[in-house]
């Protein structure tokens, strides 16, 4: 057998496999292969690993295809999109993957990064590649979007029109390129921005009965992607009470008041109170009877006061006023 090389199906090229070969060419077995597109059955069954073609699963022998009949292969048993081969080669290969990219990354980051990236980045790729929508096929779409990595590597195969010699190497070397290099970043965003993040979030959701007594007002000591961390973390530290606003400074040195959103990204758990959305500066001051009041939006999803004690006390009246007023707020 081979050594040096990875098979893969000549022809059109899908991102999957595109995907999954520049994976494997992350690992210091495969660093130097030689992709060999074909489909021709001999040189296949010649080469040590082969992907997206053989209609055959096996990963101790190193086949690794999903469009065999009764094929129905998941990340985990929690999941329910079938996996491409990009989800196999990362089901497999993943952890050793992410070692290369994040050099020393530690066993339970490892763990995050694993599941997150799958998540976040190669689940879509197996949906799509499988035919599988995102929602009931009875619901119209408002749009379509033609500019998903999907999609973006299939326009680097030759138009059905194009004539005379195509090197179709050189356009799947850049299939490759074009899909690894976006799952590389996927990883690095991951364990360089996404963890330290979801860290500096825990550590101020378990300090925040020192910021309020309701427990629902949480202080950020640095600005960071708390968005993504705060449902998760309440489910993990069992919170009661789900936080309702975060508080944080902003780049001016000046304070801001956010509501924490609903599953819906547009729609915040208690937004600030009505009659203070679309005031400003001292008119907000007087309104409020606040110091310092910059601003609330509109949309009462964001507030800003001057300093620290004013965007408190702002998050407070809020807190009191909907207890105040029995209102039942969604989760």
């Amino acid at each position: 057998m081979q050594t040096d090389k990875i098979g893969t199906h000549s022809g059109s090229f899908h991102c999957d496999e595109a995907l999954a070969c520049y994976m494997l060419r992350l690992l210091p077995k495969y660093k130097d292969a030689e992709v060999v597109r074909t489909r021709d059955k001999e040189v296949l069954a010649s080469l040590p690993i082969i992907v997206d073609v053989g209609a055959v699963y096996e990963p101790e022998n190193g086949r690794f295809d999903h469009h065999q009949r009764g094929f129905m292969q998941t990340f985990t048993p929690e999941y329910k999109t079938k996996l491409s081969t990009a989800g196999l080669i990362y089901k497999h290969f993943g952890e050793d993957v992410i070692r290369q990219i994040v050099p020393g990354v530690g066993d339970e980051d490892l763990a995050i990064i694993y599941k997150k990236v799958y998540d976040s980045f190669i689940e879509a790729l197996d949906g799509i590649d499988n035919g599988i929508l995102q929602y009931p096929e009875d619901i119209e779409p408002a749009y379509r979007i033609n500019t998903d990595l999907s999609a973006r590597v299939g326009r680097l195969n030759p138009n059905w029109n194009e004539k005379g010699d195509i090197d179709m190497a050189a356009r799947f070397a850049a299939a490759m390129e074009l899909a690894g290099s976006e799952f590389v970043q996927a990883v690095e965003f991951v364990a360089k921005a996404w963890i330290p993040a979801r860290k500096l979030v825990q550590t101020s959701m378990e300090e925040r009965m020192t910021v309020h007594e309701s427990g629902e007002i949480v202080l950020l000591k640095e600005f960071t992607l708390w968005k993504k961390h705060i449902k998760a973390l309440e489910e993990e530290m069992k919170v009661d009470a789900p936080i309702k606003y975060v508080l944080y400074q902003d780049t001016a040195g000046k304070w801001r008041v956010q509501c924490v959103p609903t599953e819906q990204a547009f729609v915040s758990r208690l937004p600030l109170p009505e009659e203070w959305r679309g005031i400003r500066d001292q008119a907000l001051s007087d309104l409020t009877g606040i110091p310092g009041c910059i601003f609330v939006h509109a949309g009462g999803f964001i507030g800003g006061n001057a300093t620290f004690e004013g965007v408190l006390e702002m998050a407070s009246r809020s807190l009191l006023a909907s207890k105040a007023e029995g209102e039942s707020q969604p989760k």
